[in-house]
């Protein structure tokens, strides 16, 4: 139980719920290896973290790159010995309606949401079975559980790893805990990845009246580590009360 000395693993740290999990995970004492693309904005979560009192390193991590994933569990194994939990964070949502066969952006969200989940999975799963313990957890979302005209692949790509997830639970044995969480609207910048102009804009608007701050998921990721090493949270769904 709690979080002192454990060493996890964040994709997706630079930003959102990625920056928020990294964040509070090192002020509750955990030493924090964060992997993002984006290498100025990692270097300035990292160094935040460390200006107050924290412990992080950082690597730049593509995702859709399987040793690139490697390179950052072995970083983390360097420098902290071991690795207690990977926290899945990495996910983009350029979504659209299937009639704008905007097909590369089906491509891409396959690729980050479901293939960077994955290769995170087998970075760390080999390790986990040696040291006979481990966490995964993997950032879902509530799109998965209410599906939505435009969301189709996005929901698709979350549902995939939410199955994936269940599959790995009942097959980690008694050492492994395995954890999916579900976000709602989320106060992040996931707008962003969206290439429909109109899309982007609404998702933004609604964004900015219905979400709650990243920092709640973040608790919902501290919640399920701190549990005694016997306990699994399975699922945890955190999303806005205004959110229908």
């Amino acid at each position: 139980m709690g979080m002192d000395g454990k060493v996890v693993v964040i994709t997706g740290a630079s930003s959102g719920i990625g920056r928020a999990t990294a964040t509070l995970l090192a002020e509750r004492g955990a030493f924090v290896v964060l992997g993002a693309r984006r290498d100025s904005a990692l270097a300035e979560v990292s160094g935040a973290i460390a200006a107050a009192g924290g412990m992080a390193v950082h690597k730049v991590t593509d995702v859709r790159r399987r040793d690139d994933l490697e390179a950052l569990v072995a970083l983390a194994v360097e420098r902290g010995g071991r690795v207690d939990v990977l926290v899945n964070s990495a996910g983009i949502g350029p979504i659209s309606r299937f009639d704008a066969l905007r097909v590369e952006d089906w491509d891409a969200m396959i690729d980050v949401n479901l293939r960077g989940t994955l290769y995170g999975i087998a970075a760390v799963l080999p390790l986990f079975q040696r040291q006979k313990s481990g966490h995964i957890i993997n950032i879902v979302s509530t799109a998965g559980l209410k599906i939505l005209p435009t969301m189709g692949v996005y929901a698709a790509t979350k549902n995939a790893v939410r199955t994936a997830t269940e599959a790995l639970r009942q097959e980690a044995g008694p050492h492994l805990r395995v954890t999916e969480i579900s976000p709602g609207f989320v106060a992040t910048d996931f707008a962003a990845s969206m290439t429909d102009p109109a899309i982007r804009e609404a998702m933004a608007k609604r964004a900015a009246t219905v979400s709650i701050p990243p920092e709640a998921i973040a608790r919902g990721v501290v919640y399920a580590i701190e549990q005694p090493d016997d306990v699994d949270v399975g699922s945890i769904v955190i999303r806005p009360t205004a959110q229908d």
